[in-house]
């Protein structure tokens, strides 16, 4: 008896799949987050930040996570069709969303006005759920483009 008959296996649609589900999930979380902390301030002041942390999102989606949502459909491509679930990140992701999650906790609990931190959270939040379309799309020409890697 071996323990490989007990491994969580999907194919890599499913993997595609859940890495987007999560990078929209966070991400919507996130500019949640940011949203009801700039609601408690004036209309003014929200505005002024929910543009900074729009604006600011599309350039981190644009110049960095679009790249690193790339990299990992491009992982995940090389993968064999039945693949561990938990492979929709590689290993070094988990240690990076272990240090983003302990640094967002000590964020919210530091005396750091909200709004300041909206800003933050709508930036990495709008940027995670930009990206997360470009594992919609590869799911999406999957099912029309017999090349892909799906």
């Amino acid at each position: 008896m071996t323990l490989e008959k007990f491994k969580p296996a999907v194919s890599k649609y499913w993997l595609m799949a859940l890495a987007g589900l999560m990078w929209s999930a966070v991400g919507i979380m996130l500019c949640r987050m940011a949203y009801y902390w700039l609601k408690a301030v004036s209309e003014n002041l929200a505005l002024l930040m929910g543009s900074v942390g729009l604006v600011s999102a599309l350039a981190v989606y644009r110049f960095g996570f679009s790249k690193i949502a790339n990299k990992n459909i491009a992982r995940l491509c090389l993968l064999p069709n039945q693949t561990c679930i938990f492979a929709f990140q590689a290993w070094k992701s988990y240690l990076i969303i272990i240090f983003m999650v302990t640094l967002g906790i000590t964020l919210r609990h530091s005396p750091i006005p909200r709004y300041f931190l909206a800003v933050i959270y709508a930036t990495i939040g709008g940027a995670l759920f930009f990206s997360s379309f470009h594992f919609y799309r590869r799911i999406w020409q999957a099912k029309f483009d017999k090349q892909s890697c799906l």
